[in-house]
């Protein structure tokens, strides 16, 4: 291919020569410069494109990789029923292990609120003497008390609890009360569930006119006349629980001499070290005349919980022996 240039005879001249292939494109250009004609003419070749091979040439340029063989590479897909059974049979001995140690902390727990709770009674009713100079009971209770054949006028609420040989019922002589006219008045509720002794311990806030709430329960949804396991708490009967669902045994010193007596750690074979009439009894209970069923407390108030197997026995065990012996008690 020429190019004439338009001034004349004088022009340069340039001549583009193309080479095909197969498959590839591989131009091969040179360039003649034409000078004036008085000069001569020179032919000056371009610089050959590199060229690229023929794909006959390329199909060796790049080797594949080689693939291993399957039976290399095979993976395992899920446990053998040898390592499943091992692997049950090793859950199964760690919670043996574990479930123990944790039923132990959930008693020793359990344990720590009854105690937490104890205490809380027993500043209430010493909240509520300290407001009214009298304790949180009903007129039957001080009627109870001061007819009692031993004559110490104290009173004791107390509950039914297991024992070895059967049912016992924890009692003032002359009258059975649970807490719940105690807790009525200590949270000041006037409409108190029926009761046979006293269906109105609290109406009109008469045993709380100041309407003071001096304790703070946790309330329970039980309800005692219908089937179930008691639950802990104060329930709808008022009865205050511990965190085994057993009553809370309340004694009171209704004549201010600081000598408490309750009905069951006053026994002499509960609270005496020899079973016979000694002057000092477990837990720091005294008998201050040794005779029969006198084991008292130096002080006002004794609040006590059968503790978690909620039994106790006043005829065969003393105070520290089972089942006797972890009851959570208000003054040890």
């Amino acid at each position: 291919m020429f190019a004439n240039d338009a001034n004349g005879p004088d022009c340069w001249k340039c001549s583009l020569h193309v080479e095909w292939h197969d498959c590839s494109f591989c131009p091969v250009i040179e360039q003649r410069q034409g000078i004036a004609r008085r000069s001569g003419t020179a032919t000056k070749p371009l610089r050959a494109a590199a060229r690229l091979p023929q794909p006959a040439r390329r199909k060796n340029l790049f080797k594949p990789m080689k693939k291993l063989s399957t039976s290399t590479r095979r993976f395992r897909t899920g446990f053998t029923l040898v390592e499943l059974l091992t692997v049950i049979a090793i859950i199964g001995i760690l919670a043996g292990m574990l479930l123990p140690v944790l039923a132990k902390v959930k008693v020793t727990a359990q344990k720590r609120q009854a105690a937490l709770e104890i205490s809380g009674l027993v500043q209430a009713i010493e909240a509520y003497d300290q407001a009214y100079g009298r304790f949180p009971v009903s007129h039957a209770a001080q009627t109870a008390a001061s007819t009692s054949a031993n004559g110490n006028l104290d009173f004791t609420y107390g509950g039914i609890f297991s024992t070895p040989g059967g049912p016992y019922t924890v009692q003032s002589p002359n009258l059975f009360l649970t807490n719940s006219e105690v807790i009525a008045i200590l949270m000041d509720y006037t409409n108190y569930p029926d009761n046979l002794s006293l269906p109105t311990v609290n109406a009109n806030h008469q045993s709380n006119p100041q309407q003071t709430k001096f304790l703070n329960a946790k309330l329970s949804s039980y309800d005692s006349s219908q089937p179930g396991p008691p639950q802990p708490g104060v329930g709808t009967d008022l009865v205050y629980r511990d965190p085994w669902g057993n009553p809370y045994v309340i004694s009171m010193d209704l004549n201010y001499d600081d000598q408490c007596q309750d009905a069951f750690y006053s026994l002499t074979k509960v609270s005496s070290p020899t079973g016979a009439n000694n002057v000092t009894g477990f837990n720091g209970l005294v008998n201050p005349d040794g005779s029969a069923n006198n084991f008292r407390f130096h002080g006002k108030i004794m609040v006590w919980s059968a503790g978690p197997d909620g039994k106790i026995d006043p005829i065969s065990a003393n105070a520290i022996t089972a089942p006797n012996k972890d009851n959570i008690l208000s003054w040890q």
